[in-house]
């Protein structure tokens, strides 16, 4: 599959962050882009209309998970993440011409946080997070006996000037007001919005890239590392603190995911000869603030 070539891309949540970037990203090399819309009430029969002679599928559907986490949110996580992955492979079963890459999306989350990881990495996490990371690569790779390519996105903290982690981060720091969130010892395993964009492509070109990988800088850094940057780039101060227990009392169990520690390598991508263009937290920083 060659990008020189015009390809059908089917996204779905291209409404998002990473969505709307991608279509700005492949629209230019006149490629066809269909947005997968996924509701309760959309029919398997629709959408294998929709993926019908598509050449990729990107399934970025989801709920965010940086929110407060009720009973009833988790069952939003769960729902928009795995419902959504069984009806597109359902879907892909009966299209006669099926798509010959499928790329999920799924998170660093998976890991387990005293440990660091590459992608074949199997020391996973106790907590929901990573249980339903896990389901929702199995409900992917469902996809791989009707032979199609399957390859399961484990995006860490996603950084873009338009919007993403960096919409929570900058205005605190902007204000003065910026600084370590609980201890600062946890590990970030973050991406640029335009190294993402970047793998997304290079995987495509690269057929032998299947299975796990890691959309994560080669350079994690902790948060206190995190925040010191932040401060000598913006110029300003980074002595206050948001406790744990604030952050769990906002979040609820949510708060896992701002206090967890992810050490994340994208040995994958390294290996196959991957060139990032933000391998460090300052040089991104910089690139999105300027």
């Amino acid at each position: 599959m060659s990008i020189g070539n015009k390809l059908k891309i089917a996204i779905c949540g291209k409404s998002g962050l990473v969505g709307s970037k991608l279509e700005e990203f492949f629209n230019p090399q006149h490629n066809k882009i269909v947005g997968l819309k996924i509701r309760q009430e959309t029919t398997i029969e629709s959408i294998a209309k929709q993926l019908e002679g598509c050449d990729i599928l990107i399934n970025l559907s989801g709920t965010t998970i940086l929110a407060r986490w009720s009973d009833e949110y988790k069952k939003g996580l769960r729902s928009s993440r795995i419902d959504s992955t069984k009806k597109v492979v359902d879907a892909m079963k009966i299209c006669k011409e099926k798509p010959k890459l499928f790329l999920s999306a799924s998170a660093v989350g998976i890991y387990d946080s005293n440990y660091s990881h590459d992608d074949d990495s199997k020391k996973y996490a106790d907590d929901f997070l990573s249980a339903l990371c896990l389901e929702w690569e199995a409900e992917a790779k469902k996809a791989e006996p009707l032979g199609v390519r399957v390859v399961q996105m484990r995006f860490g903290v996603i950084f873009a000037k338009e919007g993403g982690a960096m919409d929570k981060i900058l205005p605190p720091f902007k204000m003065g007001v910026g600084g370590k969130l609980g201890s600062g010892t946890q590990m970030v395993s973050w991406i640029h919005i335009e190294d993402l964009l970047r793998a997304v492509e290079f995987i495509i070109k690269t057929p032998a890239i299947t299975g796990s990988v890691n959309f994560t800088s080669p350079y994690p850094l902790s948060n206190i590392e995190q925040t010191k940057i932040l401060g000598k780039v913006l110029k300003r101060p980074t002595f206050f603190c948001v406790p744990a227990f604030l952050i769990k009392l906002i979040f609820g169990e949510g708060a896992n995911v701002i206090l967890d520690s992810k050490e994340v390598y994208p040995s994958r991508l390294l290996e196959h000869g991957f060139v990032f263009h933000y391998e460090k937290f300052e040089d991104a920083l910089r690139e999105i603030v300027g």
